[in-house]
Parts: C-alpha cells; sequence; structure tokens
C-alpha cells in the first residue's frame, strides 16, 4: 500500500473553495433560519401569517397514550421501519453463507445500533447457551485454561469503541459501479461500543511460554471459523467481549462471546469464540489463504493484509437520500482508519477536481467511526460529490484509479477507494465511478 500513499498525496488547487470561515457560517444560519427558511415555506404556497404562526394541535396532543408496558423490550417507532438490515440474494450460495448491510443512511451518530449492525456467518447463526459455552487457551502456555461465562465475567472488564469492517465491503464495485445504494456499497460496516476483557489479561493469565509468536482464533460455529493472529497484536489492544451497546451480544454478532482485534478485517473478529491456540507460526487456514487475501493482477495473492485503511462515504446525499430541490444542505459523512484516527476529511463537489474541508464532529475515536459535514449551497445543478479521508500515520484516501493500478481490476477484499454520488439536476443521486 505504500505505493498507493506516493500516488494518492492530496494537492490543494490555487482555484478550490476556501473553507467556510465562522463568521459566514453563523451568516448562513442565520439566512436559513430566517430570509431562506420563510422563502423555502412561501414556496410551498403557505400564507405569510401561517410561516409565523404555531402549528395546529394535533389528535395526539389532546389526549393520553400508552403507559408504561413492562416486560417488553423496546421498539422504534412504527415510522422507522424501513429502517432495517437488507441483503443482496445473489451474492453468496446460501443464507448461510451470507451476508446483511447495515443501513448508514439512516445512522444518526457513531454508534451502529445493535439491531441494524451488519452480520456474516460462514456456516449460519448457531444458539449458543452461554451456560454452557466454553472458552479454551491452550497450547505453547505454562496453564491452559478453560473458561465458563462466569469466569470471563470476574476478570477486570474495559469498555471501548470500535468500528468492525467486513474486507469484501465495495468489493462488489472493483469492476465497476454494480449497485445504485449506500447501503450495499458500504454497509458491511458497524461501530459499537465493546464491553470486555483484555486479551492480555487472559494470555497473562496463562503464561506463554519461549516461542510463541501466534494466536489460533477458533469459533463455535458450523465451520469453526478461525484466523491466525500475530501475538503482538494480541498484547497490544484486542478484547475477548460479551457486552454490546450496554447488553450482551446479540445472537448475530457472536452471543455469548466474541474476538474484537480493532483496526483488522472483520472476519478475524471470531464470533462465537470457542477456543485460542497459543503457537509458534501461522496456522494457514483455509480463510487465509484461499479467502481473504488481496489478489493482484498477476494471480497472486498478498497473504496477511489484515490492517484496513483510511476510508469515507458521504451518506447524504445519497441514493437513498436525495436532495429536495436547490438550497442549502449539510452534506453528511462517515470516515475511519484501521491504523488510527481519522486527522482531516476534504469534501469535493466536482468529481475531485477542488476540495473543501470538511468539519469532523466530535469525538474523535481511534479506529472507530468518525463523523464529518460540510455546509453546501446547491444551485441546482448536476454535481459529483466525494469525500478524502486522510488519517493520524498521513494515509490518503486513494482513488479508485490509483488503486487499481496497484491491484487491477480482479480483487473482492480492501477496496476503499473514493466514492463518487452524482447528483442529477432533480436531486436523484446515483453510484458512478470515474476514469
Amino acid at each position: 500500500m505504500a505505493a498507493d500513499r506516493r500516488d494518492v498525496r492530496p494537492e490543494f488547487h490555487p482555484q478550490g473553495f476556501a473553507p467556510v470561515s465562522p463568521q459566514r457560517r453563523g451568516l448562513l444560519r442565520a439566512g436559513l433560519g430566517l430570509g431562506a427558511g420563510s422563502a423555502l415555506l412561501a414556496g410551498r404556497g403557505l400564507r405569510a401569517e401561517e410561516v409565523a404562526s404555531p402549528p395546529a394541535e394535533a389528535p395526539y396532543s389532546l389526549s393520553l397514550g400508552p403507559g408504561v408496558v413492562d416486560r417488553v423490550y423496546g421498539q422504534p417507532s412504527r415510522f422507522e421501519a424501513g429502517v432495517i438490515r437488507r441483503n443482496v440474494p445473489w451474492l453468496t450460495a446460501s443464507p448461510e453463507t451470507s451476508i446483511s448491510f447495515t443501513p448508514l443512511q439512516h445512522q444518526q451518530g457513531i454508534i451502529t445500533p445493535s439491531g441494524v449492525f451488519f452480520e456474516r456467518y460462514h456456516a449460519g447463526r448457531p444458539t449458543v447457551d452461554p451456560s454452557e459455552h466454553r472458552l479454551m487457551i491452550h497450547g505453547l502456555v505454562d496453564r491452559p485454561l478453560l473458561l465458563t461465562m462466569e469466569d470471563l465475567r470476574r476478570f477486570p472488564s474495559v469498555s471501548r469503541i470500535h468500528f468492525i469492517e467486513c474486507p469484501a465491503n465495495g468489493g462488489m464495485e472493483w469492476r465497476g459501479a454494480q449497485l445504485n445504494s449506500l447501503q450495499f456499497t458500504h454497509g458491511m460496516i458497524g461501530c459499537a461500543e465493546w464491553t470486555g476483557v483484555k486479551l492480555s489479561t487472559l494470555l497473562e493469565e496463562t503464561g506463554l511460554t519461549r516461542g510463541a509468536k501466534w494466536v489460533l482464533a477458533e469459533g463455535a460455529d458450523g465451520a469453526h471459523m478461525n484466523r491466525s493472529i500475530p501475538l503482538e497484536k494480541c498484547l497490544d489492544d484486542c478484547l475477548v467481549v460479551y457486552g454490546q451497546n450496554g447488553e450482551a451480544l446479540r445472537p448475530e454478532q457472536g452471543y455469548p462471546v466474541r474476538l474484537l482485534i480493532p483496526g483488522w478485517q472483520g472476519n478475524v473478529n471470531v464470533k462465537w469464540l470457542r477456543r485460542l491456540e497459543i503457537g509458534n507460526q501461522p496456522w494457514f487456514t483455509r480463510e487465509e489463504t484461499s479467502k481473504y487475501t488481496e489478489l493482484m493482477p498477476d494471480g497472486r495473492a498478498r497473504g496477511f493484509t489484515w490492517p484496513l485503511y483510511a476510508k469515507s462515504v458521504i451518506t447524504f446525499p445519497c441514493p437513498e437520500m436525495p436532495a429536495k430541490g436547490p438550497g442549502i444542505y449539510e452534506i453528511r459523512g462517515f470516515a475511519w482508519s484501521g491504523l488510527g484516527k481519522v486527522a482531516q476529511v476534504d469534501v469535493s463537489l466536482d468529481g475531485g477536481v477542488n476540495w473543501q474541508r470538511a468539519r469532523l464532529q466530535e469525538p474523535v475515536l481511534p479506529k472507530a467511526l468518525t463523523r464529518f459535514t460540510l455546509e453546501w449551497r446547491w444551485d441546482g445543478r448536476p454535481a459529483l460529490l466525494q469525500s478524502r479521508a486522510v488519517d493520524e500515520t498521513g494515509f490518503v484516501q486513494p482513488t479508485l484509479a490509483a488503486l487499481r493500478r496497484v491491484r487491477g481490476t480482479n480483487p473482492i477484499y480492501n477496496k476503499n477507494a473514493i466514492q463518487t454520488w452524482q447528483v442529477k439536476a432533480d436531486g436523484t443521486v446515483f453510484n458512478v465511478q470515474l476514469a
């Protein structure tokens, strides 16, 4: 990826747009709240006195609503029924090996609700009784462990916010734009607060022996999904988690316990974790040889390319969330990097010719989704919207052309190229690719 980094270092053109100053931002807000807002309402056929008057009382504000209902898990409003995970039926061979996509276009903050967090299976979703589940840690250790869930909860716990992204996120798009949907081009990602035990704490309890360099993580699903992970990473920031967003893991997220490897490919975050074996070399499992490798133009594949590099996408406007006519909008999106914090995000309105610096919204956390916004006065003319993330290591999100120069068009995994949304004059938005 070093070649990519050199090829795509940002260039800020003299004719580029200047960032919106705080004074200008205040004027924009004032204009939107007074003159512009009244003009928009008047354009909808409302009289001046109607614009200035409070809305009429609705029937639901004149009567009592339902009371507290006991012993029921809370649900979203019925008016949010369309905010759901979706899948592509032809993407995988069967539902047991399939994936569903996070509705990023509806996500309000950096935390993905547990109920719509994307799911990926290799042998379907097992139903695991936590009272019967065990986690074994063995191999090159002094004291092998067989832990119950109760045992795990006795260890000191931590909570951290991190994203998990499938390396196939956007993989359908290598050869060309396929699906006109943000949810399907970028929805193999979610960000949550995870609660559990540091993996380093558990490994310290076992006592590592001389020669220990690798860890094999294995799940309890029908595929016994497994991956080799360098011990150095396991001792750094990895967690064995049993909580997500303040509650127990959902079954589709590995209930009752999973591995969390911050910033690395989603498949190494093994779900339904049952075994950790310590060894002196990688195991070269099916999922790290025939799958989840970076295919190169000459047919060879890079092995063990775990980190997920800087990436971003505009979530409004997007194909599912079009613009509603000329006016003042807030362009919104998410940026992330498996190498650390997002340092900056730039937005282009003309397909990458000129760039403006977007505003990053707090919190900006390492290996987590970061929100960015930019005020946009749209005049109704067609536009080509792009976003470009730069992380704290200096890595710059590449263009698709730069990525293809290195990787070709045959890969599936690790596509972190700049996304282009074409905004038509009527406000509709389309997934396009620029040469």
